[in-house]
């Protein structure tokens, strides 16, 4: 008789499993640590954070699998691959950048976030965020999307005392909820059509399923990508995006832009590229609708956003972000029409990673100028060249990356890697589409761009620049740097091997 204990490749998961139990000792030691001592518990979640982020160096030689199938060992739920990696790599890197943007936040808050809580909430969610891409498997897959997702809804509301904390963290918990009712209902038709639930066995045995179980099988793919245009924020699944961003603390919507859409389109790839492939004629062309649909909104929602309506550097960011989940859907509907699927998704591994560089970097400064200027407005940056030259430029060229335009040139390079996927797929409309959404979204960049060097009303403000914000903004700003210069380096790191 075979045996059912398995081998645990405790390598191959370190890097979650890190995150995991440092999230555990902060939420312990926060029940012995003095007042005066708590912002010790935030430099223990950067260490944790970045030791987590070290941990992916070993596993770039080889793929790694474990929790296999004893009958198969080829059948696996947890692998390290590139493509994990990859994902791994945007997910603790934004974690640790957005853990740098939160010991200010913290201090500067006076109490009005628990530390204890704020710390074991962010690695708690950084750890299934870590754990979703190396799934291969619909309940692991699931359980990792929950994991990220739930600590975020409390993250969101954790501000004491503050009704649009609460309203925003109310709006993401029901939205994020229909979301995973749906993807569940979704999930299972499709093992009550297959009997199976790892991705690789899914993609075998949704092909010749039974005529009588094909309706409930079709059924289930649309369901579940229902369930997951809902976590990327997808249109018309955004309504909760811009009131979410501005009640959450900073670092927190930072997080939510950059780490929650990493999760969404993560689960969106290993559901359609991997599991099924077979219905690429039903998920094709349903997301490049909502890759449309979601970048033209997203943009003119950006757009609209008055320069003098408070919170309005933050609201445009959300909208800004919204449109940038359409440029990333994509390369992910064109995989349904490419011969080469792995292209296409390394084009969205690409520009994701360039995209949570820079975004974060425009967060972090929207962080800075957020503790002068409380209801951060667009206006709020004119003159920002004035008082504080580096980070106006850095701020610029962050817009610019995310404009697509020189000196952003990794910015360009991205936008050009998802215009040809689509293109190559013969998308040529979508590809229209998207080149009439960058030249609205020219618009609002290069309208704050141009903000921040004219002369300021009265007197400049000045901006004290504390240490863990200057890291966050100063790493942002070389990687963003170092990829325009060497944007090819990129699409070396994206080969994705997931296929």
């Amino acid at each position: 008789m075979s045996s059912l204990v398995q081998s645990v490749d405790w390598l191959a998961i370190a890097p979650p499993v890190i995150a995991a139990l440092v999230g555990l000792a902060v939420l312990v030691a926060d029940l012995f640590v003095g007042e005066a001592r708590k912002p010790l518990l935030g430099w223990l979640a950067v260490t944790g954070l970045a030791a987590a982020t070290l941990m992916l160096l070993p596993l770039l030689d080889a793929d790694r699998s474990t929790f296999c199938l004893v009958g198969d060992p080829g059948v696996c739920s947890y692998t390290a691959d590139r493509f994990t990696l990859v994902i791994q790599f945007l997910v603790l890197g934004g974690a640790l950048l957005t853990a740098l943007l939160s010991v200010t936040a913290l201090k500067d808050a006076d109490k009005r976030l628990p530390e204890g809580e704020y710390w074991f909430l962010l690695l708690s969610s950084a750890a299934g965020a870590a754990l979703l891409p190396a799934s291969r498997d619909l309940a692991t897959l699931v359980v990792a999307l929950e994991v990220a997702s739930l600590p975020a809804f409390a993250l969101v509301g954790l501000r004491h005392g503050d009704r649009k904390s609460s309203e925003a963290a109310l709006k993401f918990f029901l939205s994020s909820v229909t979301a995973t009712a749906v993807s569940l209902l979704g999930i299972s038709f499709v093992y009550a059509a297959t009997g199976t639930l790892h991705l690789t066995l899914v993609a075998e045995r949704v092909q010749t399923v039974d005529g009588q179980l094909q309706t409930l099988a079709q059924t289930g793919v649309v369901l579940t990508l229902v369930g997951f245009a809902f976590k990327t924020a997808a249109v018309p699944f955004h309504f909760w995006v811009p009131d979410t961003y501005v009640g959450a603390p900073l670092p927190v919507a930072a997080y939510l832009s950059v780490i929650g859409k990493a999760v969404g389109f993560t689960g969106l790839i290993l559901v359609t590229v991997v599991a099924l492939p077979s219905y690429a004629e039903v998920w094709g062309p349903a997301l490049a609708a909502l890759a449309a649909l979601t970048m033209t909104v997203g943009n003119v929602g950006a757009l609209g956003q008055q320069a003098t309506r408070a919170y309005s550097a933050v609201r445009l960011l959300a909208w800004s972000s919204v449109g940038q989940a359409g440029y990333l859907l994509v390369p992910i509907a064109a995989a349904a029409y490419s011969g080469d699927a792995e292209k296409s998704i390394g084009s969205t591994l690409a520009y994701a990673l360039m995209y949570g560089a820079v975004n974060l970097g425009a967060f972090a400064v929207a962080a800075l100028v957020g503790r002068t200027k409380v209801l951060n407005r667009v206006s709020d940056y004119r003159g920002l060249y004035a008082s504080s030259p580096l980070t106006a430029l850095l701020l610029a060229f962050f817009l610019l990356c995310l404009a697509g335009l020189p000196p952003g040139i990794i910015g360009l390079f991205a936008k050009v890697t998802v215009f040809s996927a689509a293109v190559d797929a013969g998308l040529g409309w979508l590809a229209v589409v998207m080149a009439v959404n960058v030249v609205i979204a020219l618009v609002y960049y290069l309208r704050w761009t141009a903000l921040l060097f004219r002369a300021p009303d009265g007197e400049p403000a000045v901006h004290r620049v504390p240490v863990p914000l200057t890291a966050a903004i100063a790493l942002t700003g070389v990687l963003g740097v170092a990829l325009s210069g060497a944007p090819q380096l990129i699409l070396r790191f994206t080969d994705t091997g997931l296929f």
